[in-house]
């Protein structure tokens, strides 16, 4: 299988599974990540959940054999990357992306559209397909503007050039940089100490976050409050509350 789904305890763990080709993504490959996520949203047992590529790569980006001699419409409505993109941001669960050697082109743009981004040593990102006279298509111009600034993406973009991980971190492009044999370690940790607060509101929390980013401020104001005030309806903000004013360790239920 090309791409590998399994539960380890509250966190699902996606796993691409493609090494022959530096785990590529072709078609195949994002209608399996799209399953395993959508399995993941759709049980309640899983809290959170956790992508990467194996210790070896992350994916070298698209399978360019594949797209090589593509019409313009067929690219325009292959929309299959966008798709999985989509569902991890408005998936009311925290997505972190275990990032460890190649992630490049589609595998970075993979890696963008997770919540958090936690890069082994080894790790090299990019977006090269200037390279081959084209740009990022699913997202990438999007999204690393708003994490890492105009200007910084715009450099990456324009170079095609390699990102390495103490770099990645440096500019915020990563959000934390650890050994190779720490990374899968470091990504459940991570999601850990998410995972274990309501799940009510850490889904709120996300929506309020990737949705203001979009926003005005005064709207994105107005969505915080409206979320905040909702929570205010949740068992979690009632068992919340009392186990803060009885000290004692709370019990969410995730209602």
């Amino acid at each position: 299988m090309v791409v590998l789904y399994k539960k380890e305890g509250a966190m699902g763990i996606i796993t691409i599974n493609r090494p022959e080709v530096k785990n590529a993504l072709n078609e195949e490959v994002r209608a399996g990540i799209h399953e395993a996520l959508q399995s993941a949203n759709s049980d309640q047992a899983v809290r959170g959940v956790i992508l990467t590529g194996g210790t070896e790569f992350f994916s070298a980006g698209a399978d360019i054999q594949a797209m090589a001699n593509a019409s313009a419409v067929d690219v325009f409505y292959r929309q299959g990357l966008q798709q999985v993109i989509r569902l991890m941001e408005t998936m009311p669960k925290p997505v972190i992306a275990a990032i460890s050697g190649y992630c490049l082109g589609g595998g970075c743009e993979l890696a963008l559209g997770c919540d958090l981004r936690i890069a082994s040593e080894t790790a090299v990102l990019g977006q090269p397909e200037i390279r081959i006279g084209i740009i990022p298509g699913g997202g990438g111009t999007v999204r690393l503007a708003r994490l890492v600034g105009a200007g910084k993406a715009k450099d990456i973009i324009f170079s095609g050039r390699m990102v390495d991980a103490t770099e990645a971190y440096s500019i915020g492009l990563v959000e934390a940089l650890v050994p190779v044999e720490k990374l899968m370690e470091e990504a459940q940790n991570k999601m850990h100490s998410y995972i274990r607060h309501g799940g009510v509101a850490l889904g709120a929390a996300k929506v309020a976050i990737n949705t203001g980013l979009d926003m005005d401020k005064y709207s994105a104001d107005l969505l915080e409050n409206s979320y905040f005030a909702l929570l205010f309806a949740t068992e979690d903000q009632k068992e919340g509350m009392s186990a803060f004013l009885e000290k004692r360790k709370p019990e969410f239920k995730g209602r």
